[in-house]
Formats: structure tokens, sequence, C-alpha cells
């Protein structure tokens, strides 16, 4: 099926006219539908396109993933370390973005596709799960009082350190239904 898509795609790029754009497009819609509709398991599944029920399923794991951090003591050891260097604080958010690159694009639990990324770059489902678990770290933090923004480099170390985590439970939590 991902060579199908493959192929499509390909197409749709080389269609000349409008109408011809829409008739391939429709024809992934319509092979989506039967992949979805044949397919027993929730691996191996083509997912294309990030709506609203994508972004609650990477919140939710994003929650799942978080509750730990905000409960844990060690969140605050480690922001207080990543905080005085900032070099591993940056190194730490790009590892963390890097991760969630890794599971949704590289690890290959399913056949994830960039489907009109913003600014013609940037992939939605990359921006959706990054910006769902920095939010929720952010608001899990502040809300449970584990977060003083009087320091605001140490709140956002501590934001960044429970973000590591998050972002692995919310990009796990997007694609693994299949969806």
């Amino acid at each position: 099926m991902g060579d199908l898509f493959d192929e499509l795609e390909e197409l749709e790029g080389i269609v000349d006219t409008p109408a011809g754009r829409r008739q391939v497009r429709e024809t992934m819609r319509v092979a989506m539908a039967a992949s979805a509709s044949t397919a027993a398991s929730p691996f191996g599944r083509v997912i294309r396109g990030y709506d609203r029920g994508d972004l609650a399923e990477a919140l939710l794991g994003s929650f799942l993933f978080g509750i730990p951090m905000a409960v844990e003591g060690g969140t605050q050891e480690v922001g207080e370390f990543l905080a005085a260097r900032p070099l591993h604080l940056g190194a730490t958010i790009v590892f963390g973005v890097g991760l969630v690159v890794g599971i949704i694009y590289v690890a290959d639990f399913q056949d994830v596709r960039v489907h009109k990324p913003i600014l013609g770059v940037i992939p939605r489902r990359l921006a959706g799960v990054v910006g769902v678990s920095l939010t929720m770290a952010f608001v899990l933090l502040t809300g449970w009082g584990r977060v003083d923004w009087a320091a605001p480099t140490l709140a956002f170390a501590n934001v960044v350190v429970a973000f590591v985590p998050m972002s692995v439970g919310a990009a796990l939590g997007d694609i693994l239904p299949g969806s």
C-alpha cells in the first residue's frame, strides 16, 4: 500500500490540470479508506494528514507520560542542572525534537506521510506533537505548582525536562492507534 501512495503522490505532481489533481487526491482517499477497512492490525497503515483526533491522541499520550514528571522531584534536580548550562538545555530540546522525528518518521512503526507541511517545510504532525507536549509540560508543571516563573530560566528548564518524555508519549499516542 505504501508503494501505491508513493506512485499516486508522484502522479499528483505530474498531472497538469486541477481536475486531474483532484481525481488523484480522490483516488488516494479511496485507497486510504480501503486500507483502513481491510487492515486488522493497527500497524502497517498509511497515516496521512493531521486532524483533531490525532491531536487528542497526542495530548493523551503526553499527559500519561507527563504525570510522573510532574510529581517526581528528579525533574527539578535535572532542571536546576540544565538551567546553569544553556548548551545542555539547548541540546535537550534538540534531543526531544529528534526523538519525536525518530519515532514518527524513522522508526517505521507506521507509514507516516507528510501532508501539506506548514510553510512548505514543517510537517504538521511534527509541529502538533511537539506543540502539544511542550504546552502540556508548561500547563501541567505550572498548574500543579511545580515551577515558579519568578525564576524563568529555571522554570523553562524544568518544562524542557518534562517535555522530553512527554514528547515521546505524544508521538506514540499519535501514531500507534494508526488513525
